[in-house]
C-alpha cells in the first residue's frame, strides 16, 4: 500500500480553494470521512454547508449525488423503486439517490421522519433493503447532512437515534471581516468550485480508511475515553440522557483518524480533547432545567474534560 500520509493534507488544501479560513472544519469533515461515519453540518443558511460538502465531492474522484428533503420526498426517492418492465413482463430496481459515494442530504429535517428512516440503514448497515432484497451501498458511503438551527417552520427535528448515526456534528461560523472580503474577492467572475479539481481517487479514500485502523491507542487512552462517556451518563442534575457506546466508538474512531492527519502512527489525548465536543455535542440531552439557566452542550464537555483525569 502507497504512503498515504499526505493525502488527507491534499483534500483539505484542495477544499480550502473553496471554502476560506474554515481549516479545522475542513479538517474535521475529513477525519469524519476517513473515519467511516457520516457528518451533521448545522448552521445558519450563508455559511458554504452544501457548498463545502460539493467542494468535498469534487475533490475525490467518486459518484456525488444530492438530495433536497422536502416535506413531500417519499423513502423511496431516496431508496429507489421497483418499476414494472412490460418487454420482460419483469420489475426492475431503480436506484435512488442514497446509491452514491458521496451523498448531500440537504436540509435533512424538512422532510417527514419516514423519509428520515430510510437514511437509517443505510448509514449504519451501508445497505439498502427494498422489496425484500438487500443491497449494498458503494464504497466509500459518506452522507453530509445539513440543517437550519434557527428556522422551526416546516421542520421536523430529527430523533435522537438518528443523529446518533452522525459521528460527528459541526458548524461552520461566520467568517471574519477579512475572510468575507477574501470570499467577495474569489467569486467576482464566478465560483471557484466551477473549477475545482479531483486531486484523490476512490481507491485512496478507501485505504486510508483501512490504514487508520492500525494506528495505535494505548489502552489507558481507551479507558480516558470511556471515562469521559460513562461520566455523561453519571453526570448529576444536568444530562437527561447520556452518550451511549456507540459515542465511545466514534471518539476512538475520530481520534485515531486525526493522529494520521497529524502523521502519527498513534494517538494522544489531546486527539481526544479535540474531538471530545464534536462528537458528543449531538448526542447529550440536557435537563430542561439546565437549559434555563443557560447551560449548553459545549459547557458540559469542557466540563467533562476538566472533571476526567488526563493520562500521562
Amino acid at each position: 500500500m502507497p504512503d498515504l500520509h499526505d493525502t488527507p493534507q491534499k483534500l483539505i488544501d484542495n477544499i480550502s480553494k473553496v471554502i476560506v479560513g474554515k481549516k479545522e472544519v475542513i479538517e474535521l469533515v475529513v477525519v469524519g470521512l476517513v473515519s467511516n461515519g457520516h457528518v451533521l453540518l448545522e448552521d445558519v443558511p450563508g455559511l458554504g454547508k452544501t457548498t463545502l460538502a460539493r467542494a468535498l465531492s469534487k475533490s475525490i474522484k467518486a459518484d456525488f449525488k444530492r438530495i433536497q428533503f422536502t416535506p413531500d420526498l417519499l423513502p423511496s426517492d431516496v431508496t429507489g423503486v421497483s418499476i414494472y418492465n412490460q418487454k420482460n413482463g419483469e420489475f426492475e430496481f431503480k436506484q435512488g439517490p442514497i446509491f452514491a459515494n458521496i451523498v448531500l442530504a440537504d436540509e435533512i429535517n424538512r422532510t417527514t421522519p419516514r423519509t428520515q428512516s430510510a437514511l437509517l440503514e443505510a448509514m449504519q448497515e451501508f445497505s439498502v433493503t427494498a422489496d425484500g432484497v438487500v443491497r449494498n451501498l458503494p464504497v466509500p458511503f459518506f452522507v453530509i447532512a445539513t440543517q437550519n438551527p434557527i428556522d422551526f417552520h416546516g421542520t421536523y427535528p430529527l430523533p435522537e437515534s438518528q443523529v446518533d448515526r452522525f459521528v460527528m456534528q459541526l458548524g461552520v461560523g461566520y467568517p471574519s471581516v477579512q475572510e468575507e472580503a477574501n470570499i467577495l474577492t474569489r467569486n467576482v467572475k464566478e465560483s471557484p468550485l466551477e473549477d475545482l479539481q479531483s486531486v484523490v481517487s476512490i481507491q485512496e479514500i478507501v485505504d486510508l480508511q483501512k490504514v487508520v485502523t492500525s494506528v495505535h491507542i494505548e489502552p489507558k487512552i481507551v479507558e480516558y475515553i470511556v471515562n469521559i462517556i460513562s461520566v455523561t451518563r453519571n453526570l448529576p442534575g444536568d444530562i437527561k440522557l447520556g452518550a451511549s457506546p456507540r459515542a465511545s466508538l466514534a471518539l476512538m474512531r475520530t481520534s485515531r483518524s486525526l493522529a494520521f492527519l497529524d502523521k502519527r502512527d498513534y494517538v494522544i489525548p489531546d486527539d481526544v480533547k479535540k474531538l471530545a465536543y464534536s462528537v458528543l455535542k449531538h448526542r447529550l440531552v440536557l435537563q430542561p432545567r439546565s437549559i434555563v439557566r443557560g447551560l449548553t452542550s459545549k459547557d458540559i464537555v469542557s466540563h467533562i474534560l476538566k472533571k476526567v483525569a488526563v493520562p500521562v
